[in-house]
């Protein structure tokens, strides 16, 4: 991706998180990118092709951060905790990525993905160890509950109910209990020091 692309993604997000996909047009994308009108043009075929570019780039870079984030022998249920707390933890830092989530990850495919990378990845692992008491076929089911947790803990987030730290822990402390680990696990797995998520 070009300086300029770059530019034009970051704008959209912004821009999208605030106001909505179908309400942003050419001129306003230029003037928050800071490039002109001619560059957009250049780079893109319709705002719509730029929500579903974004939408897309912004799914497939979070999972692969979350995935580079933690070795690959690291117990999986430590894996999904710590991958829930880098969403609630980024949500807090970059507000515009949070409410682009929030926003649109229910009605944006590409964005539902998210939760079919790493989070699906360490469910499967964590049934292959046995450390999940869930069946095969509520795989879907477990992801739908953890991605609407960890968006409705963004929200609290963003209005001030609670601080990422507490959100991000509660929701994985709970997500881990549901999978079915003992409270004293779940609660220890939940807090442990978050290791950086990886950069972009």
């Amino acid at each position: 991706m070009t300086a300029a692309q770059r530019r034009i993604h970051e704008a959209a997000m912004r821009l999208f998180a605030e106001r909505g996909a179908g309400e942003i047009s050419i001129s306003e994308l230029a003037e928050a990118a800071g490039v002109a009108r001619g560059t957009i043009y250049k780079h893109l075929d319709s705002v719509e092709g730029l929500f579903r570019n974004v939408a897309s780039q912004l799914s497939e870079e979070m999972d692969q951060r979350v995935a580079r984030s933690s070795p690959e022998d690291v117990d999986p249920a430590l894996r999904l905790a710590n991958g829930i707390r880098y969403y609630i933890r980024r949500a807090h830092e970059e507000p515009s990525w949070g409410k682009f989530i929030v926003r649109y990850s229910v009605s944006s495919q590409s964005l539902r993905g998210m939760w079919a990378g790493q989070p699906l990845a360490d469910l499967v692992a964590g049934l292959g160890q046995k450390r999940y008491d869930v069946r095969q076929e509520q795989l879907v089911s477990v992801l739908a509950m953890i991605g609407g947790s960890v968006l409705t803990a963004i929200t609290l987030v963003q209005d001030g109910h609670r601080t990422w730290r507490d959100a991000g822990s509660d929701i994985a402390e709970l997500a881990l209990r549901a999978l079915g680990l003992s409270k004293d696990e779940a609660k220890q797995l939940a807090t442990v020091e978050l290791p950086p998520l990886a950069p972009a």
